[in-house]
């Protein structure tokens, strides 16, 4: 398990980092204090989640660092939008399948912080926003479609797809929603400017998010076929429909 998920993060690692995520300066302070104060309660919770995980299984830190660094490289990547724009996966959804979304909260805002200092992507002012859509409204996104699926009883691969996929969309939709509340259209007000930013953002992310949803189902099978019996986790894999 070990070397194919190493193989398989490593070949994903790219030789530059850009993103999406809203950079230094973007918001107003009043929005960047807003949407850090909404999320802070959040990870609070996750850390308390996860304390009490690692606390009852300890084994259970290798999958947290591992849903991390899959977070970490996988919205490191860059992809050319038709746009004009960049698109990356967001890759919060493996977090979220193994943890559950407040826990995937907390990782989410440490991969973060790592591409603010090392990669120099998004920004410290806006860190509550970009939290707030990638770390939060992502995964409980990828969370709620997962939990529709498992209860139409659709197959366990389509529903960890669906999941991935939709949480990637549903984070550059927030963020089209928090750069409109803070930046308004003259002439159409919000509306017209989350219109403006949700076909740059959210349309052009749509084969980014395909591409992060099959890669997804891949490490999850991975992971399923190796410690299906693992206590703690948000899901009990081995008994979902294959």
């Amino acid at each position: 398990m070990g070397k194919k998920l190493f193989v398989l993060l490593a070949f994903l690692i790219p030789f530059q980092g850009f993103s999406m995520h809203i950079m230094e300066g973007y918001l107003p302070a009043a929005w960047s204090i807003f949407w850090t104060v909404v999320y802070l309660p959040f990870f609070v919770w996750g850390v308390k989640i996860i304390q009490e995980k690692v606390k009852k299984h300890p084994e259970l830190k290798m999958l947290f660092a591992l849903a991390a660094a899959f977070a970490f490289v996988m919205s490191a990547l860059k992809l050319p939008s038709v746009t004009g724009s960049s698109s990356h996966p967001t890759g919060v959804g493996l977090g979220t399948l193994l943890f559950g979304p407040i826990a995937m909260s907390v990782l989410g805002v440490l991969v973060l912080i790592f591409q603010v200092l090392l990669l120099a992507h998004g920004g410290v002012t806006t860190l509550g926003a970009n939290a707030f859509s990638m770390a939060l409204a992502g995964p409980l996104v990828t969370f709620g479609i997962y939990k529709l699926c498992v209860k139409f009883k659709i197959n366990r691969s389509v529903s960890i797809f669906l999941a991935a996929c939709l949480g990637d969309l549903a984070t550059y939709t927030v963020t089209s929603l928090q750069l409109a509340l803070a930046h308004p259209d003259v002439q159409t007000g919000v509306a017209g400017a989350f219109v403006k930013f949700a076909s740059i953002f959210s349309f052009t992310q749509i084969p980014v998010a395909i591409i992060e949803g099959l890669i997804t189902v891949l490490v999850m099978n991975i992971l399923i076929k190796n410690i299906p019996s693992w206590e703690g986790l948000k899901f009990k894999f081995k008994t979902s429909k294959s």
